[in-house]
């Protein structure tokens, strides 16, 4: 650590390391970043392997379903315990049991599948499984980040996650996964998948261990009731911290808007096009993967706004109003440039929520609020994508992308003054000048 130090303060004298470059300095960091990269890769492939193999063992639509929704569901159970868990044990020990559980329950799912003894409820269950891992594995990444990354270079990381996570599960997982499935087979994929989360695990054993940020040495609670303590006390703080409460509620409101016609009704929206088939979609979800990936660069690459809860939220409701154009439109071209603003301007300011989070939220609670960020999240994502279909067949496909696309601005006008963040973000003000290094 005291080399990584001195590089730290060596460098920023000769200010020449700039933007998402700069946690790269820190040999903690990139081990780290190295877990999140084979992480997000594992689950690139795992979603196109998990395909391919109900495919291959003659599923159809309503058995992909099912396999599908038990990650989703695993996930939504176990992601407030995940906030927890992550303010009271070492993050880098939750880590190492969610990529070793992952890679353990894949290679299982491999080795059926390869020997030719998998069916459909293996798959369901292995799923559901992994999705309980997963619950656990953002809190507590998002509690362990600031503990190796000095304040002024949270959002470069936060940036260089919002690249990784579209390239790896949205472009270069999936054609890792494609490529294995046409030469080899599904399950030889799936052994792909834990052999990635195996290469997490032993990233992660070479990271240093950090403290937990909470003085637990008074805790004389029962297990059970200190964790039902603790998730009420993570609740009454977001209650009572308008900044976190609004966002939150205008981020589950988007998500509820946004999601459902992105998943659902852009592929209807471009079988109306003449000639449009499964290779269109694929090239408009790839332009909003992409653009998520350039604006998180973006964002990764400045300084944090001086007025970052008002800059935040207008790009979020803003960025939006490009999916008007999906509706109405007869080109592909121009639904992938619009497709590509949405992504860059849905990506940009979740970079700041990353850092707003990690610089304002007490240490000791970290963990917790950052549950609550995933689990609004979630349990939105499934009803979006449940009711676009139905409103679509309601008002129609045009419509109900002008209506995801402009009432999230009307939302976001909401939230900013609902939660006065011009003055908010004045007096709490987050430009750091001076050069902060972990100790």
């Amino acid at each position: 650590m005291q080399n990584d130090t001195a590089t730290a303060r060596s460098e920023a004298r000769r200010g020449w390391v700039r933007g998402p470059i700069r946690p790269f300095r820190f040999a903690q960091y990139r081990l780290l970043a190295g877990s999140l990269t084979l992480g997000l890769l594992a689950a690139g492939v795992w979603l196109v392997a998990l395909v391919w193999q109900v495919i291959e063992i003659g599923g159809g639509p309503a058995q992909l379903s099912l396999v599908a929704a038990g990650p989703a569901v695993g996930i939504v159970l176990t992601s407030l315990a995940g906030g927890v868990l992550a303010d009271r044990i070492p993050q880098r020990s939750i880590l190492l049991v969610v990529f070793g559980a992952r890679a353990a329950l894949v290679a299982f799912a491999a080795l059926l599948a390869v020997t030719g003894h998998v069916a459909f409820w293996h798959l369901a269950l292995v799923g559901c499984a992994v999705g309980l891992a997963n619950g656990f594995h953002y809190p507590a990444y998002s509690a362990l980040l600031p503990s190796i990354v000095p304040p002024r270079d949270l959002l470069a990381a936060n940036g260089i996650e919002g690249v990784l996570r579209p390239m790896c599960m949205q472009a270069a997982g999936p054609a890792l996964a494609g490529a294995v499935v046409a030469v080899w087979s599904p399950g030889v994929a799936l052994g792909l998948v834990a052999v990635l989360e195996a290469g997490a695990v032993l990233c992660l054993l070479a990271l240093r261990p950090t403290p937990v940020r909470r003085d637990l040495t008074v805790e004389s609670r029962h297990p059970l009731h200190a964790a039902v303590v603790d998730v009420a006390e993570g609740f009454r703080y977001m209650v009572r911290t308008p900044w976190l409460l609004t966002t939150l509620l205008f981020g589950s409101m988007t998500v509820l808007l946004l999601m459902g016609p992105i998943e659902v009704l852009i592929p209807f929206a471009i079988k109306q096009i003449p000639g449009g088939g499964p290779t269109d979609h694929a090239v408009v979800l790839a332009a909003f993967g992409v653009g998520g990936a350039v604006g998180s660069l973006a964002m990764a690459s400045r300084r944090l706004p001086r007025r970052y809860l008002t800059v935040m939220i207008l790009m979020w409701g803003v960025g939006c109003a490009p999916l008007a154009i999906v509706g109405v439109t007869g080109s592909i071209a121009v639904m992938a440039g619009a497709v590509f603003v949405v992504g860059a301007l849905f990506s940009a300011p979740t970079v700041i929520w990353g850092t707003l989070l990690q610089r304002r939220v007490p240490p000791h609670l970290l963990g917790r609020v950052s549950s609550l960020d995933f689990f609004v999240s979630l349990v939105f994502m499934p009803v979006s994508m449940a009711i676009a279909g139905p409103v679509a067949l309601a008002v129609g496909l045009a419509p109900a992308f002008l209506l995801a696309g402009t009432l999230p601005i009307v939302l976001a006008a909401a939230a900013i003054v609902a939660a006065r963040m011009p003055r908010d973000e004045l007096e709490h003000p987050l430009d750091v000048t001076v050069e902060q290094v972990p100790t």
